[in-house]
């Protein structure tokens, strides 16, 4: 071994290390990782940065505004809206048609984009149909990743595809997924309808499903808040007597959020930091009780006797209870409510926090938010409309309004959509230019304005891109690549092609579980199409398997971003993803390792 590639296996250990551990963001990894290469003299300065150049991403970034203009206008809330109204009430067809949507809209967007959207749609009307909303999230990400699965338009197939071309080997089209990738949908649809959504939560949390029967799903119920609910009066002397919320500092100094204030019979529901607390008022506090009581000095408080609560009392005319999910790209991860100044900007008090399958219902002003987090909110019913428009949020249930298809710009936007899709088939060579040129034009004709275009893309998986690209050039440039699949036909190439083959596949699925999929991507494909050329084996058939492996991930939420997002409003765990996951996966493999080969055969010639 020569240095450059011992360096290039140290980086690449070093790497998987730090994707592996999650101490650092996935794309800084990368960024990290490029440098490195660059530092070493590895890469030339020109490859370093070439990755930003790449057909790979400017495809990505397009497909973000492409989709943006769709769900702008109200095109994909539609689609998802019409497929999930012919679902019925039966819990067994509203999994397959919720699949079926998912798929559908994940061949033409990123994953979590397609469940961005349905995740609303999906939760209302599992709770319309008197369904746990558990049975059906973890269903719909699932679906999502299938329908990813056929169609080039998904990250890990593009970078993929961008390897091959690098290799001197011809690309994938627009539509060289879809045979092998419809039957793996068909048969992911299938095992979740028929045996998956029998190994999914039955309750969310204890006795959810008599709750939502006999109160509509009364979500203090399900978060049960009703523990963390009391009153207080305040009594004759108290220091509150004459203070505004603002200035009594009771979060702050008793760490309590205040639900209503009762006076004179008069109930106010979510009252504004102003009001004034005055002697006699009786407050209806979330928070701790023993904790207050330690803390409490005589007469701040009378506290009163307990009673049930539902969401119909924290709820009025004016009044909302809503319950709401962070968005994939929100600006509030790892900010506290209180450094991001939630109440001021949304006009909703934070009542409760789903978080891994558990309610938080208290110290939360100080908790750093994490992706996946559900939270229940309780504001003026007029912040609705605007919390629906945030970018941060996305409104989950009864809080959830039908979004209005815009007729002009709907129409322009899908119109423009099946145009670049039709171009993108006709002209494989060129998808990146065509896949741009519909993005621009969402822009020029207004579907989009040019700071929307920016903001809709995820940067994070375009930096992440960008710098996994050029380790896949410095795998194959050091030797790297020819080593490993060296390795691997000695271990594994007397069993024949079809044995590396699903060699190949398992290893990248393992990866897949923990690690990014552009990653795993970058990795695994110079070895497969390094040890196809070594054999005279057809690299397209063997990278055709490490892309596909990519998004088999169903094992654990770590896999993918899509099954982090649900796991909050689903309430699941890890076990829940290992149980449902496992013999997916399984069953995909299998599938794979016989039809693959049907499609793509294996050996040249």
């Amino acid at each position: 071994m020569n240095l450059q590639l011992l360096l290039t296996f140290a980086i690449l250990c070093v790497s998987i290390v730090l994707f592996l551990s999650d101490r650092l963001r996935a794309d800084l990894v990368a960024l990290l990782t490029v440098i490195a290469l660059g530092l070493t003299g590895i890469l030339t300065s020109q490859e370093v940065f070439s990755g930003f150049s790449r057909s790979a991403v400017i495809t990505i970034l397009a497909i973000f505004i492409l989709a943006e203009g769709l769900r702008r206008t109200g095109v994909t809330e539609q689609v998802g809206t019409l497929l999930l109204r012919v679902a019925g009430t039966r819990e067994s067809w509203l999994v397959v048609v919720v699949m079926l949507a998912g798929a559908f809209l994940s061949l033409f967007m990123n994953n979590i984009a397609a469940a961005s959207v349905l995740l609303p749609a999906v939760s209302g009307v599992g709770r319309k149909a008197g369904v746990n909303p558990a049975r059906l999230l973890m269903p719909l990400a699932f679906a999502t990743i299938l329908g990813g699965m056929a169609t080039l338009l998904t990250t890990t197939n593009i970078v993929v595809s961008t390897l091959l071309r690098d290799r001197g080997v011809a690309g994938y089209g627009l539509l060289d997924f879809a045979p092998l990738g419809l039957i793996i949908v068909a048969v992911g649809v299938t095992y979740m309808a028929l045996v998956g959504r029998r190994l999914l939560p039955t309750q969310w949390p204890v006795d959810y499903l008599e709750t939502a029967r006999q109160a509509e799903e009364d979500l203090v119920g399900v978060y049960r808040l009703g523990e963390r609910l009391f009153r207080i009066r305040v009594p004759v002397g108290s220091t509150l007597n004459g203070k505004s919320l603002a200035e009594s500092a009771l979060r702050e100094r008793f760490n309590l959020t205040v639900v209503a204030i009762e006076r004179n019979g008069q109930v106010t529901l979510s009252p504004p930091p102003d009001k004034t607390v005055l002697q006699g008022d009786v407050i209806l506090f979330a928070g701790n009780l023993d904790e207050l009581r330690q803390r409490d000095v005589e007469p701040f408080f009378e506290i009163l006797p307990s009673r049930d609560w539902r969401e119909q009392d924290l709820e009025s005319e004016a009044i909302v209870v809503v319950e709401t999910v962070l968005a994939p790209r929100s600006s509030l991860f790892g900010q506290t409510l209180r450094q991001a100044h939630f109440r001021e900007k949304y006009g909703m008090t934070v009542l409760a926090l789903w978080r891994g399958g558990h309610q938080r219902r208290t110290g939360l002003a100080d908790l750093p938010l994490q992706f996946g987090d559900a939270l229940l909110l309780q504001g003026p019913r007029e912040r609705l409309q605007v919390l629906q428009t945030e970018p941060d949020l996305i409104v989950l249930g009864n809080g959830q309004e039908e979004t209005r298809l815009i007729p002009d710009k709907g129409r322009l936007a899908l119109i423009i959509m099946v145009a670049t899709l039709a171009l993108a088939t006709v002209n494989s060579a060129l998808v990146a230019e065509v896949m741009m040129g519909g993005a621009l034009l969402m822009v020029l004709v207004k579907v989009l304005s040019m700071d929307q275009a920016y903001q809709a893309v995820e940067w994070k998986s375009i930096f992440l891109i960008a710098g996994m690209l050029p380790l896949g050039i410095a795998i194959t440039k050091t030797g790297a690549a020819a080593l490993l699949a060296q390795w691997l036909i000695t271990l594994l190439g007397p069993a024949g092609p079809l044995a590396l083959l699903a060699g190949l596949f398992i290893l990248t699925t393992l990866l897949t579980q923990a690690m990014n999929g552009a990653a795993v991507a970058a990795i695994m494909a110079p070895i497969a199409i390094q040890t196809a050329q070594n054999l005279s084996i057809d690299p397209r058939s063997l990278a055709m398997g490490v892309a596909l492996a990519t998004s088999m991930a169903f094992i654990t939420p770590l896999g993918h971003a899509v099954n982090i997002l649900v796991m909050g409003p689903g309430g699941y765990s890890f076990r829940d993803y290992f149980r449902v996951g496992l013999p997916l996966t399984l069953l995909l493999f299998a599938v794979i390792i016989l039809l693959l080969p049907l499609f793509w055969p294996l050996l040249l010639g």
